[in-house]
Formats: C-alpha cells, structure tokens, sequence
C-alpha cells in the first residue's frame, strides 16, 4: 500500500512562511498526480494545489494563488508546499494527497496522508 507522511507544519507569525514535505513510499511516485489539500475546525476540506506526474503543470485555489507554490521531486518520492506570505485564513491541517486521475480543478484522491499542523499567528 502507498503511504504519504506529511512533516514540516508548525506554528509562523502572520507574514511568514512554512515548507511542507510529504514522502510517499513505493516504486511508483511518478506515476501518481498529487496534491495538498487543507481542512479547519468546522469548515470542509478543500483543495490547496496539485502537481502533474512531470512536475510542469500546476494548479491552486484562488485563496492561496500568488502564495503558495508545490513541486516535486520524484527522485526522492516527495512533494513540498511552499507557503509564503501566510495569513490567519491559511491556519488548517493540511494533508498530503495522491491520485491516478484528474478531477475538475482537483484530483481524484486514492491516498491520504495523516495531515500535519499550520498555525499562523496574527
């Protein structure tokens, strides 16, 4: 089974920044679209960004558009969240994601990471 381990969240003054990793395990990163996803208290899921197989194409919400910029290293099996300029809106628990198919402005999630903690202070 494919298991993604986010890391690197924590606690940033408002106009600060946090990079997040997520290490996916397996032979096959390559071949998986990924992508970040966050969640806070009472509010839905919703989409960050995602990253093509190749690395080239991306895509982001709106809200985070201009701030945030994922990438990948398939050589090392990982996708990284750069957040920068981070906001109290940005504060959520943010998961790490892979899927086999695109979805419309997201992916079509098969793997989920355990999620890790982003806090900004105001």
């Amino acid at each position: 089974q494919v298991q993604l381990v986010e890391s690197g969240g924590g606690l940033v003054q408002a106009g600060g920044s946090l990079r997040l990793s997520c290490a996916v395990s397996g032979r096959t990163f390559s071949t998986y679209l990924m992508g970040w996803f966050r969640q806070a208290p009472g509010k839905d899921r919703e989409f960050v960004a995602r990253i093509s197989r190749s690395g080239v194409t991306t895509y982001y919400s709106d809200s985070v558009q201009g701030r945030f910029t994922i990438s990948r290293d398939n050589a090392k099996n990982t996708v990284y969240l750069q957040m920068n300029s981070l906001k109290p809106e940005d504060t959520a628990t943010y998961y790490c994601a892979a899927g086999s198919r695109y979805g419309s402005s997201t992916i079509e999630v098969d793997y989920w990471g355990q999620g890790t903690q982003v806090t900004v202070s105001s």
